[in-house]
């Protein structure tokens, strides 16, 4: 899955690292035909001025954001069976992007819209403060080498960005599929003031109904992968 990574603000030596690394895949015709067709329904245009995004829904719905869909199958999914709430989810990739656009158009849904830019970006100047129910990150890019770790998502900065956004009372939902990064998440998250690890002693948590798992998860299950699931509260 191609998540999201923070800007790192550590060091000025270091140049400001995208939310992303694009790596480009092949865009097949009925993707290329859903970002044409229903782009226009589903689709957020980027720039756009700060707001609520509960605005950019036909209903004031609670919003649940997720950050690096990859090829939106729990984003689909999820809005399908939680109609009360609205789903909006940020990727770059356009392969990913026209995926989705196909399956909510499929689906009918009127309760997802997607966005097509830095998630970090999009945290930052248009999402605003205390406006979102809940954040998911299912599956980022664990950069598994040492000297790569400064460019995971999850780092105490961009843990602040989620807390300002959310509400209070509001859920972050993290899961992976690499141990270490598992690690990683609960250090980095268990140190901040402005959560609160629901996962009790065991600091994780069973796979919520609400996360199905993917193709891409039982693919790692039958290579002996372990998936561990993190529920945290804005408190």
């Amino acid at each position: 899955m191609t998540a999201s990574e923070a800007a790192d603000q550590q060091s000025p030596k270091h140049r400001a690292i995208k939310s992303y690394v694009l790596r480009q895949g092949r865009t097949t015709d009925a993707q290329r035909e859903a970002l044409e067709r229903d782009w226009p329904r589903f689709g957020l245009d980027w720039p756009r001025a700060m707001a609520a995004p509960t605005q950019w829904f036909g209903a004031p719905l609670p919003v649940v954001l997720e950050i690096g869909f990859g090829n939106g199958e729990a984003l689909a999914a999820a809005a399908a069976s939680d109609p009360a709430r609205a789903y909006l989810g940020i990727e770059v990739h356009r392969p990913g992007v026209g995926r989705v656009l196909r399956d909510i158009a499929a689906r009918d849904l009127s309760n997802v819209r997607v966005i097509s830019a830095d998630a970090v970006e999009v945290l930052r100047e248009g999402i605003a403060p205390a406006s979102l129910d809940e954040v998911r990150l299912y599956f980022p890019d664990p950069w598994h080498k040492a000297r790569h770790h400064k460019r995971r998502i999850l780092q105490p900065a961009f843990v602040e960005l989620i807390a300002s956004r959310l509400r209070m009372g509001g859920l972050f939902h993290l899961a992976t599929d690499w141990e270490p990064y598992a690690l990683w998440m609960r250090e980095v998250l268990d140190g901040s003031p402005q959560f609160d690890n629901l996962g009790g002693a065991a600091g994780y948590v069973t796979r919520p109904a609400g996360r199905i798992e993917t193709h891409f998860e039982r693919r790692g299950r039958k290579l002996g992968h372990g998936v561990w699931d993190l529920l945290y509260e804005r408190c």
